[in-house]
């Protein structure tokens, strides 16, 4: 099912996760400017979100630039 789209986001949505299910696995951060989380969690469920690999393993998703700093610290990125 696919929502509308406004043209402006006030809050950017940010993504960490996983590349692989592995234990030394990279762990990577998204920040999405212009997506909000329901077009994220959409995408994600159908494998068809860019840059995210088929195998990987969501570990975080929030929205507000309050978790970009949040997430970096708590996953040492």
């Amino acid at each position: 099912m696919k929502r509308g789209r406004t043209k402006a986001y006030i809050y950017p949505t940010v993504l960490v996760f996983k590349t692989s299910n592995r234990s030394n696995a990279k762990t990577k951060m998204k920040v999405y400017k212009t997506k909000n989380i329901d077009e994220i969690i959409d995408q994600l469920e159908e494998s068809k979100l860019p840059g995210f690999p088929k195998n990987g393993v969501v570990l975080d998703l929030g929205i507000g630039e309050s978790f970009i700093e949040k997430y970096k610290n708590k996953h040492k990125l």
